[in-house]
């Protein structure tokens, strides 16, 4: 069983009330939760972990970051602020695959810089809840 981590960041606790035009409206815990099933029969254990603190997002990345077969990390907001969260992506031994539900290169000009994907493994965006799965699916075959 390879076991994987899916890490949110901030705000994507809210998703499916939060912005329902961009996010949608169902909740990405329950998605993921039904998801969970149909992952173990490819041979994948997936733990979820969501933060809006960056120090808690650096703490799980660093405690995952060398057990872990792969993590899919959609950073928030912090995609595009955090250097702290990227040395801890360039620090650890875990394949980091970036995810974002948007498609942050057709949002705001500040959305469109990511810090974290010259340090990850991929990126996945603008699929919406389906890019976690072909993260996921990436992971179990890599």
């Amino acid at each position: 069983m390879k076991s994987i981590l899916i890490l949110q960041g901030p705000n994507l606790n809210l998703v499916g009330v939060r912005e329902p035009s961009i996010y949608g409206s169902e909740s990405l815990s329950d998605w993921i939760e039904t998801r969970k099933a149909e992952w173990r029969a490819l041979g994948a254990e997936v733990e979820v972990a969501q933060s809006n603190h960056e120090g808690v997002l650096i703490d799980l990345l660093q405690e995952h970051g060398f057990s872990k077969h792969g993590i899919v990390f959609n950073p928030g907001g912090y995609t595009h602020t955090s250097v702290a969260i990227r040395d801890a992506i360039a620090a650890i031994a875990s394949p980091v695959i970036e995810v974002h539900l948007s498609n942050i290169h057709s949002r705001e000009a500040f959305r469109q810089v990511s810090l974290m994907s010259g340090v990850c493994k991929a990126i996945v965006g603008g699929l919406g809840f389906d890019g976690y799965e072909a993260a996921i699916r990436f992971l179990m075959r890599h």
